[in-house]
């Protein structure tokens, strides 16, 4: 197989742009690289389409490897023939090549291979010939043997042993089971039945009890629904195929002439081979890939939300108070300033049992004054609806000039109890690390949310019901494009950063924060050699994407590679200027100075793509994509469920997109649901065309039932 050519049809771009990236990637260059610093050799592919390109060429690698064991193993046995050689050569499913290998393969034993063992296999042959005109009794008379280890007592068990052998023959085809499968797919549907109502106690499966729905239209969130249905013992769950229309197939396949004698025996033979051979198999294979189809999806669902949650916009240069609600053990509270340090630490107690408002109201209104606090972070959380009242009543009742902002706690336990948090603070208690998350991750999301297991942050759906190995690695590789993205400041950086960044390890990662607190802060990026085992290769993949705020060099504080430098800085020269001018905030209006990017960048011997990335780093030096997003709404009343009417407008903040709809945080503690039909007048086959998590959108209110706790939202207005 070309691999390149494969690759290239299936992304729709040129076969050349793959053979480039292929090789970079079999060279050590990482993705966030690539798409960054390579725009040249890969004709400007964007990260995205490398992640896509990376997965198939592993696929595809696999694959390949699959066949070479395959043809091994057929040719070991003397069985390869050239017709078996070009069907294996175009196979392009792993699927596909088990298939073909199906009747070759090493057998445990089995019916047939008994009935082979006891001599069997010329009466199968003398069955699928079909010209025999006496008896079927008569002809099998002859293999009758009472021999140890072939006894055949009776001629209708040598018969039965010959029809497990043909049997065997028909579920091995891989052309049979390859039209089965298709057959299957296409017109079989997915049934679902209640097992065990009563262990459903809050009716979380009800709709599926009595459920049926096409395999080939059934969406990826119900097939994980009725999973954990079944994995939890209240459901059952099936395929039901076409049955009479494969056993119509299968009998016009092999009964190849009318034969009194032994088209019964056939036909008897294709039923057996279908249902008891076949049907299970292929079920097992269109559930697993009804299951991985539906993985596939919520993971892309997943990342796309992760994203956007990482991405979302630093509150630079606010104090913030961060408050991790909670009842009997009291509130705990954080100052942390605009550097992210902690400043002080207590615990309130304004919730019951202990109900100590006055006093906590007090306490709190000191630290705000005390460390001029501008921003209250309160988890959502146990007790947040409580807290919530309570900073508001105390913002009216003292005209403080500070406002408040609900952030989603999710994962903040997880991390509070980690070993990294334990040495991050060693000295503080779970609920002082939560308080601290709370602050940390309104003033900068994306360093804080790196700490935690993505699949903890409150963002997936039924992301526990699937391949972890595959969510962890999807994820681990969303984590590490936002990062690169964003870029690292060196000196502030963690290691918890450090280690989604292009070229680093997690043991790089603790050796680079070892070494800035030996030897203090890093003068450049060149300092980075000196880390121990961070060699050349290491350094060029990192050094792009690592950041230098007011070092002795301008341009590494920006996304400008080190490779570039004398670049860069002979075209400041030939437009005018200086590498000094960069860190005055950037050059404005370097750009409209270049007349042809085309003739510069053949002046200076250096790529298009390259120049117009120095060009856009030079007028805005690090910035931050982050900027670009909405901005968290900030609050300073409360709004209880209570409160809701219908046709109420308000605005509120995208916590989560599943494949059904949009999860809206309204400020009531109760995140309402958008239905993927209330988005929009238009058609749409996927809430995440209209909307990402951390969007500011106006809804509606269709309907509130405080029982349930459910809101019914409409962005329809």
């Amino acid at each position: 197989m070309n691999l390149s050519k494969k690759i290239a049809e299936e992304l729709n771009i040129r076969e050349s742009q793959v053979d480039a990236t292929i090789r970079l990637i079999d060279e050590g260059n990482t993705i966030p690289f690539i798409a960054r610093y390579r725009k040249e050799v890969t004709g400007s592919l964007d990260d995205e389409v490398l992640r896509v390109l990376d997965e198939r060429l592993k696929y595809l690698r696999n694959l390949e490897e699959k066949k070479a064991t395959v043809v091994a193993s057929i040719e070991e046995q003397g069985k390869m023939t050239d017709e078996l050689r070009a069907a294996i050569d175009a196979a392009e499913t792993l699927v596909a090549v088990e298939d073909i290998y199906r009747p070759y393969r090493p057998k445990r034993k089995t019916r047939a291979s008994v009935a082979k063992e006891k001599g069997l296999e010329p009466l199968a042959e003398i069955i699928k010939a079909q010209e025999i005109k006496e008896p079927l009794e008569t002809v099998a008379a002859q293999f009758i043997s009472d021999k140890e280890g072939k006894e055949v007592p009776t001629a209708e068990d040598a018969i039965a042993g010959a029809m497990d052998i043909i049997a065997e023959e028909i579920s091995d085809s891989a052309e049979f089971r390859t039209e089965i499968r298709n057959m299957t797919s296409e017109h079989g549907r997915v049934v679902s039945a209640v097992k065990d109502a009563e262990s459903d106690e809050k009716k979380t499966y009800e709709a599926y009890y009595e459920y049926s729905e096409p395999v080939e239209k059934i969406p990826g969130h119900r097939i994980l629904a009725i999973n954990r249905g079944e994995n939890e013992k209240i459901l059952t769950v099936s395929i039901e195929p076409p049955r009479e229309d494969i056993i119509e197939y299968l009998e016009g396949e092999v009964i190849t002439r009318i034969n009194p004698v032994t088209s019964p025996v056939l036909r008897a033979v294709v039923d057996d081979a279908y249902k008891r051979l076949i049907e299970p198999s292929i079920e097992r294979d269109i559930r697993n890939e009804l299951t991985e189809r539906a993985e596939d999806g919520a993971i892309e669902v997943f990342g796309k939300n992760l994203t956007q949650l990482l991405m979302q916009p630093p509150i630079v240069g606010a104090t913030v108070l961060g408050w991790d609600p909670a009842f009997r053990t009291g509130c705990k509270l954080a100052i942390v300033d605009s550097t992210g340090k902690v400043l002080d630490t207590t615990v309130i107690y304004p919730t019951p049992p202990q109900n100590k408002v006055e006093e906590s109201k007090e306490i709190v209104k000191k630290l705000i004054a005390k460390y001029n606090v501008n921003l209250i972070s309160l988890g959502n959380g146990t007790a947040s609806r409580e807290s919530e009242k309570i900073i508001c009543d105390m913002i009216k009742e003292s005209h403080l000039d500070v406002q408040y902002i609900i952030v989603n706690e999710a994962g903040a336990s997880v991390y509070s109890a980690s070993k990294l948090a334990t040495e991050e603070f060693p000295n503080f208690d779970v609920g002082q690390r939560s308080a601290t998350s709370m602050a940390r991750r309104l003033q900068d999301p994306l360093s804080e949310l790196v700490k935690i297991d993505p699949k903890s942050v409150g963002v997936g759906q039924y992301q526990h019901d699937m391949n972890q190995k595959k969510l962890e690695e999807s994820l681990a590789t969303v984590v590490e494009d936002c990062v690169n993205h964003v870029g690292v400041d060196i000196n502030t950086g963690s290691a918890s950063l450090f280690q989604y960044v292009s070229g680093i390890n997690k043991t790089l990662a603790t050796n680079i924060v070892a070494y800035r607190e030996a030897n203090g802060e890093f003068g450049s990026r060149k300092e980075l050699l000196k880390v121990p085992k961070l060699g050349p290769k290491a350094y060029e993949q990192c050094a792009g994407f690592m950041r230098i705020r007011g070092g002795k060099e301008p341009l590494d504080g920006t996304a400008v590679h080190p490779e570039s430098y004398d670049i860069t800085k002979q075209l400041l020269k030939t437009l005018g200027f200086d590498v000094k001018d960069i860190a005055s905030g950037g050059i404005k209006g370097i750009s409209k100075e270049i007349s042809s990017y085309k003739d510069l960048a053949a002046q200076l011997g250096v790529g298009e793509p390259t120049l117009r990335d120095i060009v856009k780093e030079l007028e805005k030096p690090g910035r931050d994509p982050r900027d670009e997003m909405p901005a968290p709404i900030l609050k300073s009343d409360v709004l209880e469920m209570e409160d809701l009417t219908e046709d109420m407008i308000l605005k509120g903040t995208v916590r989560n997109v599943i494949d059904f709809g949009a999860f809206v945080d309204i400020g009531v503690h109760q995140d309402g649901l958008v239905h993927i039909s209330q988005m929009c007048d238009k058609y749409i086959k996927h809430p995440l065309e209209v909307v990402s998590v951390g969007d500011i959108v106006e809804v509606k209110v269709l309907s509130v039932d405080l029982q349930k706790k459910r809101i019914a939202l409409t962005m329809k207005i």
